[in-house]
């Protein structure tokens, strides 16, 4: 059974940084490619990043481009999330999520086979 857990959610003021992991059970880690996804109060849940099983390509909504940066580590099978410039319009609870199914547009339509339950991030103005 595949399990992601996140971590490294918190307060930060605006402008600041924070760094998400989510650490994932299973074997077959290097072979899904990765996502995050964010759900801030009353608003539908939205892509926020992806990335293919080999790290080669990355993907960013609008929104984060040029502020945010996914990575992974397969040896440690962990993805990350670099945040920085964070804005208030950052606070969300972020979610993982991964596809058994090898699919990158499966993660980036939210479609993915499995999803972590959330780190909270609260930025402050």
């Amino acid at each position: 059974q595949v399990q992601l857990v996140e971590s490294g959610g918190g307060l930060v003021q605006a402008g600041g940084s924070l760094r998400l992991s989510c650490a994932v059970s299973g074997r077959t880690f290097s072979t899904y490619p990765m996502g995050w996804f964010r759900q801030a109060p009353g608003k539908e849940r939205e892509f926020v990043a992806a990335i293919t099983w080999s790290g080669a390509s990355v993907y960013y909504a609008d929104s984060v481009k040029g502020r945010f940066t996914i990575s992974r580590d397969n040896a440690k099978s962990t993805v990350y999330l670099q945040m920085t410039s964070l804005k208030p319009e950052d606070t969300a609870v972020y979610y993982c999520t991964a596809d058994g199914g090898g699919s990158t547009g499966r993660v980036r339509r939210g479609e993915s086979d499995y999803w972590g339950q959330g780190t909270q991030v609260t930025v402050s103005s």
